[in-house]
């Protein structure tokens, strides 16, 4: 978490100077663009503590355990995207405070999907 959004606050202020980025068929926004770029480092960082450090227990395969986490965490980017678009363009939120505050909602969201639907483990009752 700490990473993404020292990754976001990053991209927005200092690689993007919060101006538009033109890649020449598109166009993003620069709070959509910081976005793309730190889910681009979190996603792969963020899989592998969970597997390897988080939830050890769980005897699922690696590769279906990858395959569901992509898809919360696709779930997750949407649901990013959404709201960054909603707290800065309609609310007028500041970036980064909505990015904030963004990542604490989705951060309920994601626990719950991870440990009940990626890493659950088997009861054996």
């Amino acid at each position: 978490m700490v990473l993404d959004i020292c990754l976001y606050f990053i991209s927005y202020n200092f690689i993007f100077k919060k101006e538009i980025v033109d890649i020449g068929f598109f166009a993003f926004k620069p709070h959509v663009a910081a976005q793309l770029v730190s889910s681009f480092i979190t996603i792969p960082a963020g899989f592998l503590l969970s597997k390897y450090i988080v939830w050890t227990s769980s005897a699922m395969k690696g590769r279906v355990q990858l395959f569901r986490y992509l898809v919360i965490v696709g779930m997750n980017i949407m649901l990013n995207i959404l709201f960054i678009k909603l707290f800065v363009e309609r609310l007028h939120f500041y970036p980064t405070i909505s990015k904030i505050i963004i990542t604490a909602i989705i951060i309920i969201f994601s626990y719950l999907s991870q440990k009940h639907f990626t890493f659950k483990v088997k009861n054996n009752r």
